[in-house]
């Protein structure tokens, strides 16, 4: 129903190029600074957040590995230090904001960010504070998509938003293709079968393996965050 949800405790994922300026600088404050306000206004609905964020507004390690300079792994390291960037310019909108967070980073940099551990960041969601998890999985191979449904999983969360460029799940690209339909609901075999690209296959498999609700809608809605987990701004529900 609108103004309400029936979740407690959510894994919010971003985009790193939902973060870019328009003329693509890396890193946009307005945007930063929207993003947090949102998070606010879902924290004032009584639900807990933890954040994952990619790195695709700097660099993606499938894409230049692909170009065949360098290999996979470390294309996707430097992805992953990517993420850390991005989650350190979260927390900093976030604590500007007046809300508490705290970023932990899978890849251990412990002058720069707490080391992520599932126990520690259960303590932080328990408080109230928002968890920023950086660094993917920790291994190269993942995505953050993975990665997102992973931390939802240990951390105990009801649900996955997936907070991306288009308002849900389409049959196909509704940029190319007019006649693409947005599901309204769907179930994670269904997805997986159709090869519905808005997850990556892992990332869906670990979701029905781990019973978690994932939610897809537009980042780019007004209040997007606070306005999809209340039922009032389009979305598909994934379930398992």
């Amino acid at each position: 129903m609108p103004g309400s949800t029936p979740f407690r405790r959510v894994l919010v994922k971003l985009s790193g190029e939902a973060l870019a300026a328009p003329d693509g600088y890396w890193l946009h404050p307005p945007t930063l600074a929207a993003m947090a306000e949102d998070v606010a206004r879902t924290i004032e609905q009584g639900m807990e957040i933890a954040i994952v964020v990619g790195g695709g507004n700097m660099i993606r390690g499938a894409r230049i590995s692909a170009a065949g300079w360098i290999d996979r792994a470390t294309g996707d390291s430097l992805g992953m230090m990517a993420t850390v960037m991005n989650s350190l310019a979260i927390e900093t909108a976030l604590n500007a904001a007046g809300v508490q967070a705290r970023t932990m980073s899978a890849v251990s940099m412990p002058t720069i960010c707490e080391t992520y551990a599932r126990q520690p960041a259960l303590h932080h969601l328990d408080k109230g504070q928002v968890v920023v998890l950086a660094g993917g999985t920790g291994n190269p191979y993942f995505t953050t998509d993975t990665a997102a449904v992973l931390r939802a999983a240990e951390l105990r969360c009801d649900a996955v938003l997936k907070a991306t460029q288009v308002d849900g799940v389409y049959s196909a690209d509704p940029k190319k293709d007019p006649t693409a339909t947005r599901y309204d609901r769907i179930t994670h075999d269904e997805a997986i079968a159709r090869d519905l690209k808005v997850m990556d296959t892992a990332a869906f498999a670990l979701a029905r393996e781990s019973r978690l609700s994932i939610v897809v809608g537009s980042v780019h809605a007004p209040s997007s965050i606070a306005a999809i987990l209340a039922g009032q701004a389009p979305s598909t529900h994934v379930v398992p």
